[in-house]
């Protein structure tokens, strides 16, 4: 099993999840976290540019000087499933047998497909065992003009025993009162613990965070869940890992973290984000074979 390989390191696997996942032992994972394509129909891109010094440049920038823009790296996936549905039903399937007996999935999807997933869990995880529906608002990006701008995402989050699941709302961190003057002082200091709507902005242009990488999801987002679900030592699973912000997050909170994903590219960026000094990276093919990967930083 791949999980043996995390006796003494975290693990970066390359490959189709739907290979990858057979691999892993059933309840080995306290949170899985995954942000999978959302099905928007098109080719997802990120390109990363510099600014040169350039006589002929488009770009007139303090004391006329003018500049060019010249490409660094474009990184990218398709976004496309004929049927998204017949696409991710296996590997919520196997989510669900990843699952410890106390874990929890949280499923995050935008206004696309989240009402057919929401079904689609339902009969997986079973209605008695979906948990909340969480809204993460953020503000940026376009303004339509024939429709209310959509300005969020959905967090679907199941859990496998509602019985039994673990959830530590002490370990949270706390956000401001919006009006700390109806709570007293001494409210108003300890904050109050976030409901099941997130405002949150997205992962800035110019922030530290930045990978480069197409639809980066914030750290605090993710902080948040495994605060919630996860105690530090737990395992944490994201088999659509992208920028590797879960793997990010799971080993500044103490946790060991498994990160699956099939764009190299993906890897790339996760290799720079996690090092290699307490990772083992591999590759599994789609006959299951599974070997090390070289990787560069």
């Amino acid at each position: 099993m791949l999980i043996d390989t995390l006796d003494e390191a975290d693990l970066v696997v390359l490959g189709d999840n739907l290979d990858v996942l057979p691999a892993l032992p059933g309840g080995a994972f306290q949170v899985i976290y995954i942000d999978p394509p959302f099905n928007t129909g098109t080719r997802q891109e990120r390109l990363t540019l510099q600014t040169v010094q350039d006589p002929r440049g488009d770009r007139v920038g303090f004391g006329g000087q003018r500049y060019a823009s010249v490409p660094l790296s474009r990184m990218g996936y398709s976004d496309r499933a004929d049927d998204y549905l017949e696409f991710i039903a296996p590997r919520l399937v196997h989510a669900n047998r990843l699952l410890s007996d106390t874990g929890t999935l949280y499923f995050h999807i935008d206004q696309r497909e989240v009402h057919y997933c929401k079904v689609l869990l339902d009969d997986v995880f079973g209605r008695s065992n979906f948990l909340n529906e969480i809204i993460w608002a953020y503000d940026y990006g376009g303004r339509a003009r024939d429709r209310w701008p959509a300005k969020h995402d959905t967090i679907l989050v199941y859990v496998k025993d509602r019985a039994s699941h673990y959830f530590d709302q002490e370990a949270v961190e706390r956000i401001p009162y919006m009006a700390p003057g109806l709570v007293g002082p001494e409210k108003a200091a300890r904050g109050k613990l976030p409901t099941d709507v997130w405002w949150h902005t997205i992962v800035p242009t110019r922030g530290g965070e930045k990978t480069g990488y197409p639809n980066q999801k914030p750290e605090g987002i993710v902080r948040r869940a495994l605060q919630a679900s996860s105690r530090p030592g737990d395992f944490v699973l994201d088999f659509f890992a992208g920028s590797g912000t879960t793997g990010a997050v799971a080993a500044n909170l103490g946790r060991r973290f498994a990160m699956v994903d099939s764009n190299p590219a993906a890897i790339e960026v996760m290799t720079r984000r996690l090092g290699v000094e307490s990772v083992k990276y591999l590759t599994v093919d789609s006959a299951g074979a599974v070997t090390p990967l070289k990787t560069r930083q």
